[in-house]
Order: structure tokens, then C-alpha cells, then sequence
């Protein structure tokens, strides 16, 4: 007895996986018993199994069913060779197509079927070789956006970017292929020459509100300044793609990345916010938002952030950094397992790879911070990765590989200053290297004048070099403009250092109204008041000497058992 095929076809139409994938078993075995059942209907019947399991994610299962059925085309390929011709049975339904010896079966849609169960299972290379088996006239949209995919993992760029090109000139609104392109070097010029020309009456150039398309060319111009590093570039066509689309969750969200990566803290808290203010349940970037919440002490904005990023999607890798973000505080071991369960569901999560890095940092293992940074640079160079190179090859002593790293992002990025302090920063590392330090220090704050991480090393070089009364007159000069808790602080630390014990009180009081999550701050006024009182703020507390007595006990206990 024959199980129709359009049955299943129905369920699979009304994603009804699991209950097609039941029929399917009575449909392929129905035709695997029978002998006399053409290749044609066997190779059909299992692709419709096939894309019943691929419905319910069993990605292996789906796969072979798959492979059987390209076998029996090849079966079919063969007979057709031979010209021997293919006999139906009489039970075959009329409404099958294969009554001229044609096959229903695309043998290049099942190649690509394959090559996405080898990419929901991570198998990039053998998703490669299915996918340059269909030839380049016989791929989709959709076949080339998902090779360009692949060559750029496999470090194909100029295959990768071929790729993403045909995307384009299939349909210019492919915005990934648009953002990979500027990623993997291609000029704005380059990708907006790839888009069909709109002709415009009398020869002149369409203005922006007659011109739709328009607002694309402004789109690619943004995301090839920020894969350049001109993030200042970047962020003035974003703004202006803003202006003619207000409360574009894409385009906001693309300006709080950038804001985040340059150090503009404040603005892309502000727009992340505003984002899900428009959207609570967006979870892309989600995670950059997190850190900057971290950043900033916010513990009770992160949590809620983690809470409902949970509740929307646990499976993602942006919950898996938030999560690493939040406790980053409490447990740096388990804040670590969680960054690195992020990068098992994506390992091309950047953000994944910074936090992962920071972390080996706080760990003191800036070995593995290194390798964690490198991951993150391969993927896409920005100022933080470098930042954590640098900060990593100091703590190792590295301080030519250091300084080779901060050169290199000066090169990458000429006009930003916080390249100009990171150079600063290494020369800072040693006593040699700290007129140096100075004058980089100096022309990042001239370069951008309310860059408070400049003004807050070059603070700490003249506390170093013993010019504490230059280092209060700078920061105090910035603490009139900026209501910033690290500038209080910093004037605190310097206060304290020189025994102006109220006026550091005062400034960390400061601090903590500003921020009153500022962990600094807390320990900060605990060592104050210690000094106050005329007692060692480097003296451990009883609490914490029964703790470590406890521990011993602990570990003593731990051995005998």
C-alpha cells in the first residue's frame, strides 16, 4: 500500500516536522521494500524525509538521507548514460513528473541541503566541498551568501569575496555581503560600482529623498569607514542614515557598537537603551551592552538584562558573554566557562573572544590572554583588541612586541588618540621610555581633548615621576568639566598618597555619589578611613585572617580525606 506523497509535503508546508518525519518512515520504507520502485521516486521520498529531519534538527539523520538520495540520482545519472530508460510501475501516481525519464529531484538543492547539516554541526570544510560541487550558473542567492560564509572561514578571501560580489549584483540589498566586503578590504567605491545605476531624468544626480536607493551607497560608505577604523567617519553616515530613518533598531545599534569600541561608554549605553526601549526583545549586541554595564559597576541594570536575555533566547552567545559579564565580579573561573561556552556556540563571536581575553588577564595568565585577543584581531582588527594585546605583552614583559601592537594600531588608526595613548602606555612601562610617554599622552589630549583615559595616565605619570601637585592641577582642571567617578577617584588616590587625607575623603565620597556601585571607590574609602584611625590600611581584618585560618583548616580536612 502506497503512502501519498503530498501528505507529507502538507505537513512539511505547515512545519509540522515531527509528525512528517513519522510518515516519512512509512513513506521510505513503503519504497525500499519495493523492488520494482524507480530510483527517481526512492531519491524524492528520501529528500522529503530528509527535510523532515532537518525540521526537527536531527541535522546527522537528515544528512544521510540526503546522501542516499544523491546516491540513487546517481543510479539515475548512469541509466541515463546508457540510455537505457527508466520504467514506473503501475502504482505509480500521474501526478509524479518523472513519467519522461526527468527526475524531480535537483541534485545541486540536495547538495546545498547537505552543506546546511554540515554547518548546524560546525563541519565547515566538508560544507565546502559539497557546496563547490554545484556549479557557479546553478547557485542561488542564498548558495553564494552561504559559500562567501564559508571561504572567509576557511581564509578564502578573494573566493569569499567573489562570493559575496554575486550577491550583490543579484540583489544589492544583501546587507551582510555589503558589511563582508568592507570587512574583508573592498573600497566603498568598489561594492557601490556592483549595484544596478538608477537613470535619472535630464542626466542629474537624484537627490536623497527622490532616490531611495541612495541611502544604500551612504549605508556601505559607514560600514567601510568602520571596518577601516575611521570610526568617526562611520559614525557621521550612520548618524545621517538616522536622520532618515529615526528609531532604526539596525542602524542604533550599529552606532552603540562603534560608540562602545572607542570608549564612548555614556552615549552607547544610551542608545543600547534606547533600542530596547523600541525592541525589549532584540538580543544582537546585547552583549556589548553588557560589558558596558560592567564597566560601570550597574549591577542591578545588568542583572535584569541577563534575566530577560534568558527568558528570550538561552541559546544564543550574546547571553553567554552577559552572563560572563555579570559574573565577572563574583567568580572569575565561572565567568570564564561562561565566555567560552559563547565561543562552543559561535567561536566567530568577537565579543566572545574580548571578554575571554580580559578575563585570562584578571587571572594573571596573560598567555592565554594573548591567544584570546589574536582570536578576536583575525576575525576584525578594532581598538580593543588591540588594547588587551598590549596590556597582555606588558604583563608578560614584552614590551617590543607591546609597542610593536600600539604602533601598529597608531598606523591603522592615525587620527585617534586613543592609538596615540596605547604607544604612550608602553613607553609609560618603563622609567627609560616616560618622556616619551608624556608627549604621546599630551598630543592624544590635544587630538581629543576630553579623553579622560589620557588625562588619567598622564595624571599617573606625574604621580610616578613625584609631580603630585601637576598631577592634582590636571585632574582638577578636568573635574570642573567632567562629572566622572575615575577622575575623583584618581585625585583621591593622589590626596591620600600625600597625606591630604579630607581631600581625598571628599573626592571618594564624590565618586561613590556618581557611582555608587564604584568598587574602587569602596576599597578606596576603606583604606581612608583605616588611615584615618591611624591604623596599617595593608593590615588584613580579623574576618578576613579567620577566613584564610578557615581555609587552611578546609584544605588540611581536604588531604587527611
Amino acid at each position: 500500500m502506497e503512502v501519498p506523497k503530498d501528505h507529507i509535503t502538507t505537513l512539511l508546508d505547515n512545519g509540522l516536522f515531527y509528525s512528517a518525519q513519522m510518515l516519512g518512515c512509512f513513506l521510505v520504507s513503503s519504497v525500499v521494500t519495493n523492488s520494482e520502485a524507480s530510483p527517481y521516486l526512492k531519491a524524492e521520498n528520501l529528500v522529503l524525509q530528509g527535510d523532515a529531519l532537518f525540521g526537527e534538527k536531527e541535522f546527522r539523520r537528515a544528512l544521510s538521507m540526503y546522501k542516499q538520495a544523491l546516491q540513487h540520482c546517481k543510479i539515475i545519472s548512469k541509466q541515463t548514460m546508457n540510455n537505457s530508460r527508466s520504467s514506473f510501475s503501475a502504482s505509480s501516481r500521474s501526478s509524479s513528473p518523472n513519467s519522461m525519464n526527468v527526475s524531480p529531484v535537483n541534485e545541486n538543492e540536495v547538495k546545498f541541503k547537505i552543506t546546511l547539516c554540515h554547518c548546524a554541526l560546525s563541519e565547515n570544510r566538508p560544507a565546502l566541498v559539497e557546496m563547490e560541487g554545484i556549479p557557479p550558473k546553478a547557485r542561488t542567492l542564498r548558495m553564494n551568501l552561504t559559500l562567501g560564509k564559508l571561504y572567509r572561514i576557511s581564509r578564502h578571501n578573494r573566493s569569499a569575496i567573489a562570493c559575496y560580489k554575486d550577491c550583490l549584483r543579484n540583489c544589492p540589498y544583501v546587507l551582510e555581503a555589503i558589511t563582508a566586503l568592507a570587512e574583508l578590504g573592498v573600497s566603498s567605491k568598489e561594492v557601490s560600482s556592483l549595484f544596478p545605476q538608477t537613470p535619472s531624468r535630464g542626466g542629474r544626480p537624484p537627490f536623497d529623498h527622490l532616490d531611495p536607493a541612495r541611502w544604500l551607497h551612504r549605508y556601505v560608505e559607514a560600514q567601510c569607514c568602520i571596518a577601516s577604523s575611521d570610526y568617526k567617519g562611520g559614525l557621521d553616515h550612520l548618524s545621517e542614515l538616522l536622520q532618515q530613518f529615526p528609531n532604526n533598531v539596525h542602524i542604533l545599534l550599529e552606532i552603540a557598537k562603534v560608540e562602545a569600541i572607542i570608549g564612548r561608554h555614556d552615549e552607547a549605553i544610551m542608545n543600547f537603551e534606547k533600542v530596547r526601549s523600541i525592541d525589549p526583545f532584540i538580543v544582537t549586541y546585547m552583549d556589548e551592552y553588557a560589558m558596558l554595564l560592567k564597566l560601570k559597576s550597574d549591577i542591578s541594570k545588568l542583572n535584569k538584562l541577563v534575566h530577560d536575555l534568558l527568558n528570550i533566547d538561552p541559546t544564543r552567545a550574546e547571553v553567554f558573554v552577559a552572563l560572563s559579564a555579570l559574573w565577572e565580579r563574583k567568580d572569575e573561573r565561572r565567568a570564564l566557562s561562561y565566555a567560552e561556552k559563547s565561543l562552543r556556540i559561535d567561536d566567530r563571536h568577537i565579543s566572545g573572544h574580548i571578554m575571554k581575553g580580559n578575563l585570562y588577564l584578571s587571572l594573571n595568565r596573560p598567555d592565554a590572554a594573548v591567544t584570546a585577543f589574536r582570536g578576536a584581531q583575525e576575525l576584525r582588527p578594532d581598538l580593543r583588541s588591540y588594547q588587551g594585546l598590549v596590556r597582555s605583552y606588558l604583563a608578560l614583559s614584552k614590551t617590543k612586541e607591546a609597542l610593536f601592537i600600539a604602533r601598529e594600531a597608531m598606523k591603522l588608526m592615525p587620527q585617534s588618540a586613543k592609538a596615540l595613548k596605547l604607544v604612550g602606555d608602553v613607553h609609560a612601562s618603563s622609567s627609560s621610555g616616560r618622556e616619551k610617554a608624556r608627549k604621546f599622552y599630551e598630543s592624544a589630549l590635544r587630538l581629543e581633548p576630553g579623553f579622560l583615559g589620557a588625562a588619567l595616565a598622564l595624571a599617573e605619570l606625574h604621580v610616578v615621576e613625584g609631580r603630585h601637585k601637576d598631577a592634582v592641577s590636571l585632574l582638577e582642571r578636568y573635574v570642573k568639566d567632567w562629572a566622572d567617578d575615575s577622575l575623583h577617584i584618581k585625585l583621591a588616590q593622589v590626596f591620600a598618597a600625600t597625606n591630604m587625607l579630607s581631600e581625598a575623603l571628599s573626592h571618594y565620597q564624590a565618586a561613590l555619589r556618581i557611582n555608587p556601585q564604584n568598587e574602587a571607590a569602596k576599597k578606596g574609602l576603606e583604606r581612608l578611613e583605616k588611615q584615618m584611625k591611624g591604623m596599617d590600611p595593608d593590615a588584613p581584618d580579623e574576618e578576613e585572617e579567620n577566613e584564610a585560618d578557615d581555609a587552611e583548616g578546609d584544605q588540611e580536612e581536604g588531604e587527611l580525606l
